[in-house]
């Protein structure tokens, strides 16, 4: 692991979000499903998301079978694999935005369809792409030597989620696994856009910094500005992704713009 330090320096999350750190604000983090309505559109509402505030984007590769996923994100899925969408084609969504702006484009996958590629040819080619790593929702780090190898090599981040149900001794580990930044879940369960952001969320991201986490970032249900200031208070990061599916689904690429526009409103810390 004696690389892991050095690559930490350039780790592309971290820069993202030490950034807006310096600007006094939290980063703001959108996803998108890949290829959802259609690849073009994935790309195109990634440049918009960019240009409208966003300071990280995560392509969600499209799953048969997505556990974590709330309706709206699961409808979308399931429409972008309709369509055709194959595995490979994440990383022309990956190389669009990333050719276009300077946001660090995350992919967010189940672990699956890495092991099927291969661990070595997914990194690789997520690395040629400009992606700056992945996020294994499904993944824990005592399953994930060949991502920490594969990683390490490519120069890739590895972020872990963290959640409410984590022992110490769990957070502990995930924390010491991940580059760039840790994903703390407010919530246990699917995801969705809420009315309320959950009370845990905060505790999480205290026991996070406690294990030693230097960047920790809220997902699960954010929807609105007023909600995104609610978690900038304590978090490095906001994560939207429900209603930015919503807004591409409704009112296409412009809608995405809008509303990143709008929550990047409630980023600025108080």
């Amino acid at each position: 692991m004696t690389g892991a330090q050095d690559i930490t320096s350039t780790s592309k999350s971290a820069v993202a979000i030490d950034k807006a750190r310096a600007e006094g604000r939290a980063a703001l983090i959108g996803y998108l499903p890949a290829g959802y309505p259609t690849v073009e559109d994935t790309i195109a509402a990634g440049i918009a998301l960019a240009r409208n505030g966003a300071d990280l984007i995560e392509i969600g590769i499209p799953y048969s079978d997505p556990v974590m996923d709330g309706p709206v994100i699961q409808a979308a899925t399931t429409e972008a694999l309709a369509n055709g969408f194959a595995v490979r084609q994440v990383f022309d969504v990956v190389a669009g935005i990333t050719s276009q702006t300077d946001a660090a484009v995350l992919v967010m996958t189940y672990w699956n369809p890495v092991v099927r590629m291969g661990v070595d040819e997914f990194s690789r080619r997520l690395a040629e792409a400009g992606g700056a790593g992945l996020i294994t929702p499904d993944l824990i780090p005592d399953e994930a030597a060949e991502w920490m190898e594969a990683s390490d090599k490519y120069g890739l981040d590895r972020v872990f989620l963290v959640a409410p149900s984590s022992s110490t001794e769990r957070m502990k580990r995930t924390v010491e696994a991940s580059r760039g930044f840790v994903y703390a879940v407010s919530i246990m369960g699917v995801t969705g856009a809420r009315s309320s952001v959950s009370s845990a969320a905060k505790g999480v991201v205290a026991a996070a910094k406690e294990a030693g986490a230097e960047r920790v970032c809220v997902g699960l249900g954010v929807s609105n500005a007023e909600q995104v200031a609610e978690i900038a208070a304590y978090a490095d990061g906001v994560i939207v992704g429900t209603a930015l599916v919503s807004a591409i689904r409704d009112g296409g690429v412009d809608a995405v713009a809008k509303l990143t526009k709008d929550l990047s409103t409630g980023l600025t810390r108080k």
